[in-house]
């Protein structure tokens, strides 16, 4: 993707658009209803939803009304936004994967456009997204301010250079950090208040890396270049300070095995203490 330059993007007019697309024709249909259910919210509706032609534009809208204030402004932000979703066919799976991780595996999660409009753990992982794609093509300073805003306004602390994949759950997101050399691939689950952090002032990879599908509970701290393990559960409040073995489940400070999975695929069923030995 080519160097950002914010004075020269005007509308986005000449990107290509998306084809047929079922995640946006449900977020519509639902705008819709709820805007005869409640007709106080249609001007919200039809603003952040109704008035957009799709997902990556709709999205770009709500971002940039969270972040803006008064020396980065909303426009601005739009232009950024649009720029980085609409120029990238990867950028543009991943936000469709993540909002079906939201809406598959999150219970509070009643719809596509709940996600869209509401869930701080959706805004932040796209935004993010965002300041990664800023952060990749030498824009780094653009990308600390764009991750700087997040964390004042969703309380949700990821370096731009970190690597998440695609289909991941922030639920919640408050007091989530990561930090600049963590990995996280495809289909994690990492609830409030989770830490991929470092130790001492080392240089390098010196963050965790998170394996496929696994569920990192609530307030877990996970310090150091280690790996826990595809399909892994780390237990609520738990210190992980060596790598955690695919499918296990870690418990305790400092965490130690309890247990093999029930389930292979924890980050999907969302049981967090489902063990065998």
């Amino acid at each position: 993707m080519a160097t950002l330059n914010i004075d020269s993007l005007g509308n986005s007019d000449d990107v290509v658009m998306p084809g047929r697309d079922p995640i946006w024709d449900s977020i519509t249909a639902e705008a819709m209803l709820e805007a005869e259910k409640e007709p106080i919210l249609s001007s919200f509706l039809y603003a952040s939803i109704l008035s957009h032609d799709c997902l990556e534009r709709a999205l770009g809208f709500v971002l940039a009304n969270r972040l803006h204030d008064s020396t980065l402004l909303e426009t601005q932000l739009m232009d950024i936004f649009n720029y980085a979703m609409m120029n990238d066919s990867g950028f543009q799976h991943a936000v469709r994967q993540d909002i079906q991780a939201f809406k598959d595996r999150d219970p509070a999660c009643a719809s596509y456009s709940w996600a869209l409009l509401y869930l701080k753990g959706y805004h932040s992982l796209e935004s993010y997204r965002v300041a990664h794609a800023l952060w990749n093509q030498g824009q780094k300073v653009l990308a600390l301010t764009l991750q700087s805003r997040i964390n004042e306004v969703w309380a949700v602390d990821i370096h731009p250079a970190a690597k998440i994949g695609e289909g991941v759950l922030l639920d919640h997101g408050t007091g989530l950090v990561i930090g600049e050399t963590a990995v996280v691939e495809n289909n994690v689950c990492l609830m409030q208040g989770v830490t991929l952090g470092g130790t001492g002032k080392q240089t390098g990879s010196r963050h965790p890396k998170v394996g496929q599908g696994a569920h990192i509970g609530a307030g877990a701290i996970i310090l150091g270049n280690i790996t826990v393990g595809e399909g892994a559960i780390v237990a609520a409040g738990s210190l992980v300070l060596k790598d955690v073995p695919p499918f296990s489940m870690v418990e305790g400070n400092p965490a130690k095995i309890v247990g093999n999975l029930e389930d292979d695929d924890p980050s999907t069923t969302m049981k967090h203490g489902q063990t065998k030995f």
